[in-house]
């Protein structure tokens, strides 16, 4: 998944203004205790950044 695909998908999902937001200050465990934006730039891939997210924040399977 290219970064463009995920940072719309977390658009779509939480709202432009949210998205970063979210990104920025939520910490979560599948992520080692990272933020997203601390596991992108740790090197984690964005379409296993994305499966965190959509596990954690229970997105809708059509959304997946």
């Amino acid at each position: 998944m290219r970064l463009t695909d995920f940072w719309q998908r977390m658009a779509d999902h939480f709202g432009v203004a949210y998205a970063d937001s979210f990104a920025h200050d939520f910490v979560m465990s599948g992520l080692g205790g990272r933020t997203v934006h601390e596991a992108l730039a740790a090197g984690w891939d964005a379409k296993d950044v994305w499966r965190v997210v959509c596990e954690v924040m229970d997105v809708p399977a059509e959304k997946r």
